[in-house]
């Protein structure tokens, strides 16, 4: 099992940067597809970004692509999201989730999740 904590959420205004963390416990995160989701209350949680297992492969939601970049740094256990020029649509809380797969885009092939952090962007 992984546990996975995000951090680096924050108040933002539109245009601005943000790096959200996802730091990683009890497993190495080398054997795992990484993702990142979002969720605003009443609607499901959405796709975001994915690197895969090996590093090689990047993966983003049309909503994001431009403006977020994935990254992985196996030798500090964590997953990064760097996103710039934010939007107030960007609003929601922001998931990292470890996959058992090489590579996935889907939430349900997620394994394990970390508990989210809030990101708000203000107009």
């Amino acid at each position: 099992q992984v546990l996975l904590m995000e951090s680096g959420g924050g108040l933002v205004q539109a245009g601005g940067s943000l790096r959200l963390s996802c730091a990683a416990s009890g497993r190495t995160l080398s054997t795992y597809a990484m993702g990142w989701f979002r969720q605003v209350p009443g609607k499901e949680r959405e796709f975001v970004a994915s690197i895969s297992r090996s590093g090689s492969s990047t993966s983003y939601a049309d909503s994001v692509k431009g403006r977020f970049t994935v990254t992985r740094d196996d030798a500090r256990n964590t997953v990064y999201l760097e996103m710039k020029s934010l939007k107030p649509e960007d609003t929601a809380v922001y998931y990292c989730a470890a996959s058992r797969l090489a590579y996935s885009d889907y939430a349900r092939q997620y394994n394990f999740w970390g508990q989210g952090t809030q990101v708000t962007v203000s107009s």
